[in-house]
């Protein structure tokens, strides 16, 4: 057994069902679930008839570098979001099977036992069991020292705050990858949920501050721009010597897509038409919710990071059985460093029910708030 699965903490939606487990929820309360980030908007119908169509792809072995149609589809909507120039297809993009395996994938290509990787905190889960199982040491937060330091994480919109990072943040961090030859793996899969500026990314900001790709690879899919997670899709592109030692590891690694999910896939990446219909609908949850909670909008996403007055894990546990509304408390998503755990005190309430079920739940979590 491989002695590196001890290293693994519990999953957060495991502790989660061991916090909620030894009582009942309030049945006079219907079951409102904002604890999870799947998204319940329907799948465009383009989507769902390219898959149809792609159903006698199942017949052959896909290439794991993918058709050079999706990957000409991948490069088109980077230039057309971001304004960049386009990407070589051939060797700057990668499709993958959604970014929660590649971003995984991406840290057992670039490590190597005993390096370190900074993650955000709090931050995606993926990110440290990641780095656990490459034998790596995860560094949470802005370490004191970048020496060591082989891969950084970077999620924005991040999860769970919804910041984003601006030009100068990035500015920053390629200049201490420079300095420090660390590759950066940038997770954008929320980037097109946001209700003001499009948030920006790090191929954009390379771009924008007229440097190469080097040692940059952005992640991003399709699950929450185009309501489509069953399909597991998304890409990974950038820096293309990264992209060709990534598309070695997963040669072995047996990651390829469908071809029929790849022609759903190329539908999915050249429309958006759904993808504004989708920023219509979490823009009116947020418009609705965030009044009755005087919350602070995030810069993109779909969740609310919200304090509570005391204990989270506590507060999460009694708002479940009091008022049926589940949510992640901000401790589990993070991670004890310099100054405490920055979740604490906090849940993460995921605006993905319908625009009537997210406001009853914030109605309930005001009521639960102010008597409890």
């Amino acid at each position: 057994m491989n002695p590196l699965l001890e290293r693994l903490q519990p999953y957060p939606f495991e502790k989660l069902r061991a916090l909620i487990g030894g009582h009942t929820p309030n049945a006079d309360l219907r079951p409102i679930n904002l604890s999870i980030g799947e998204p319940k908007h329907p799948t465009p119908m383009l989507v769902r008839e390219a898959l149809a169509k792609g159903l006698d792809g199942l017949a052959v072995y896909p290439a794991t570098v993918g058709t050079p149609e999706l990957r000409q589809a991948i490069a088109g909507w980077l230039e057309r979001r971001y304004g960049i120039p386009r990407l070589d297809p051939e060797s700057q993009v990668l499709p993958v099977n959604g970014t929660r395996e590649a971003l995984f994938a991406f840290a057992q290509t670039v490590l190597a036992p005993n390096d370190r990787v900074v993650c955000p905190n709090p931050f995606y889960q993926i990110y440290e069991g990641a780095a656990l199982l490459a034998g790596a040491t995860p560094v949470y937060g802005e370490p004191q020292s970048w020496a060591g330091v082989t891969l950084l994480y970077v999620c924005s919109p991040a999860n769970p705050t919804g910041k984003v990072l601006d030009l100068q943040g990035w500015k920053r961090l390629l200049e201490l990858s420079d300095r420090h030859g660390f590759a950066i793996a940038s997770d954008e899969c929320y980037s097109e949920i946001y209700f003001d500026r499009p948030p920006l990314g790090s191929l954009e900001a390379c771009h924008k501050l007229g440097r190469s790709y080097e040692r940059v690879v952005a992640f991003s899919s399709l699950s929450k721009r185009s309501n489509c997670p069953g399909m597991r899709s998304g890409f990974a592109a950038g820096d293309p010597a990264l992209i060709r030692k990534f598309l070695l590891y997963r040669t072995y690694h047996g990651s390829a897509m469908s071809l029929a999910v790849q022609q759903a896939s190329i539908a999915a990446w050249g429309d958006e038409k759904h993808v504004i219909e989708n920023r219509r609908l979490y823009a009116e949850k947020f418009d609705a919710v965030v009044p009755i909670l005087n919350a602070e909008k995030p810069d993109g996403g779909f969740y609310l990071w919200l304090r509570t007055p005391g204990d989270d894990a506590d507060f999460a546990r009694r708002l479940h059985r009091e008022y049926n509304v589940l949510v992640v408390p901000g401790s589990y998503l993070a991670r004890d460093a310099a100054g405490g755990n920055p979740g604490k005190n906090h849940i993460r309430v995921a605006l993905v029910a319908s625009t009537g079920e997210c406001v009853e739940a914030a109605q309930r979590l005001q009521r639960f708030a102010q008597n409890g």
